[in-house]
């Protein structure tokens, strides 16, 4: 089937008080265009045009070749907003066309495929989409007939107070036959002329006045229909979708004992038997192992973790930590940084760039920059790798087995061959052989009545 999917773009939303456009806004650090991108893809739609207007630029921008773009420069309606992408849905004349709001972030694959499902199996020419709600003021309408068939969409404004009373509304989301959309979008760009603002709602009346079949498919949940014109209720979809995440994880085994502050973005993968503890943000494409506990107050960012590893109070982005690792507390890991198996790093430890080795130790307060780093190596507390010398970052190396004394500074590019040490208090500029201990430091003198004191 040759099938499609428009999004529309182009709302301003003014009341978000924000430079960016609306579509941008993010729910669960992830843009409400890209939640709609992602439905359709995981649909089976391949074919995706998007319809922009207020900052389109920064739309294309983010869109980056990912579908096709056309631009609605005079914003005046959802059905003119469509007419904008007349040549790229007549490209899949014979096909079907699915259109939606790039900024209702909560449409679904099911919904997609099960709204497709009825709209080709009757036989429609035109297929809302819809939602029952327990408030429906300010949606527009689905007026069925006795028989229980679709009539029209009647506005808020437009609708008597009997039709008031519906709660079945518009979702803003459509499946059409292609070919019948077409022919109804020259009749609303005509209607157009004598009208402000024309809807796609129009074509739906359009189709039914020339007796072709158009029908409501019941979403099965009221989510569909839910968009953000504000920050409040940008807040309440995050929290809709939060829950939602939370759920689908907890019921493939995860263990979330108390969902407060735990955030977990829709690409996140975690294994079943995992904790995750509270104040916990897990966003892009993280994928964390079994029997793990992540938390609490721990934020991890499109990084890999194995199995049975605790990262406690840390922060982690774009690094792959391995199996059996303990983190924490409040330990960083800055991009590209690879930590394998049984590796300890504790209290206050920043590593960046760097490989470092299993079962190594890595206790507290130190900084490891740009280094490969053997396995079974012990770093004492207050060590440092002096990485940058201002203009260049350079490697530190540091072999297996080896023994840093606490507040060694290593100053880059430098190696420490296996099984050699560093005494404490050292900074380190030449290389250190194999199985020997570098001194590097002042020998201790006691200066005799610098300054007078009480001796009592």
């Amino acid at each position: 089937m040759n099938n499609c999917a428009v999004i529309l773009a182009a709302g301003e939303g003014t009341r978000m008080k924000s430079s960016s456009p609306k579509v941008l806004a993010q729910v669960l650090f992830t843009p409400m265009i890209d939640w709609v991108y992602s439905a359709v893809k995981e649909a089976g739609i391949d074919d995706i045009c998007a319809v922009t207007g207020h900052l389109s630029e920064v739309v294309c921008a983010h869109l980056a070749g990912r579908c096709e773009t056309v631009l609605q420069a005079q914003r005046l309606g959802t059905g003119h907003a469509v007419a904008q992408a007349k040549d790229f849905i007549a490209a899949h004349s014979g096909g079907n066309v699915l259109i939606l709001n790039g900024d209702a972030p909560l449409i679904d694959k099911k919904t997609i495929e099960d709204a497709l499902t009825f709209h080709v199996g009757n036989g429609n020419s035109a297929t809302v989409i819809s939602a029952r709600v327990p408030e429906p003021t300010g949606y527009g309408r689905m007026v069925r007939s006795a028989e229980g068939s679709l009539e029209r969409i009647v506005e808020q404004r437009d609708a008597t107070e009997e039709e008031k009373l519906i709660n079945e509304v518009n979702s803003g989301a459509y499946w059409f036959k292609c070919d019948d959309l077409l022919g109804a979008l020259d009749d609303i760009e005509s209607m157009g002329r004598e009208k402000k603002e024309i809807y796609l709602t129009d074509a739906i009346e359009i189709l039914i006045n020339q007796f072709e079949k158009a029908d409501a498919y019941p979403a099965e949940t009221a989510d569909v229909i839910l968009g953000a014109n504000d920050r409040w209720q940008l807040m309440e979809l995050n929290e809709i979708a939060r829950k939602r995440i939370l759920k689908r994880h907890m019921v493939n085994g995860v263990n979330i004992p108390c969902i407060d502050g735990v955030i977990i973005a829709p690409d996140v993968e975690i294994g079943a038997d995992t904790s995750v503890l509270p104040g916990t943000i897990i966003v892009g494409k993280t994928k964390i192992g079994s029997f793990c506990t992540i938390g609490p107050n721990s934020r991890l960012e499109d990084c890999v973790v194995g199995d049975s590893t605790v990262i406690n109070s840390c922060q982690c982005e774009k690094s792959t930590v391995g199996s059996k690792v303990s983190l924490g507390p409040f330990s960083h890991l800055r991009p590209n940084t690879v930590i394998k198996d049984g590796v300890r790093a504790g209290n206050f430890v920043e590593v960046k760039n760097s490989v470092v080795g299993e079962k190594t130790s890595i206790s507290h307060l130190t900084y490891i920059g740009d280094s490969d780093v053997g396995r079974g190596v012990n770093i004492g507390c207050g060590c440092a790798t002096a990485n940058y010398d201002g203009k260049n970052k350079f490697r530190t190396t540091i072999g297996n087995n080896v023994f840093v004394g606490c507040h060694t500074c290593m100053v880059s590019p430098v190696n420490l061959g296996d099984y050699s040490y560093t005494a404490a208090g050292s900074v380190i500029t030449e290389d250190v052989p194999s199985g020997t201990m570098a001194i590097a430091r002042s020998r201790q003198t006691i200066k005799r009545k610098v300054r007078k004191y009480n001796e009592d």
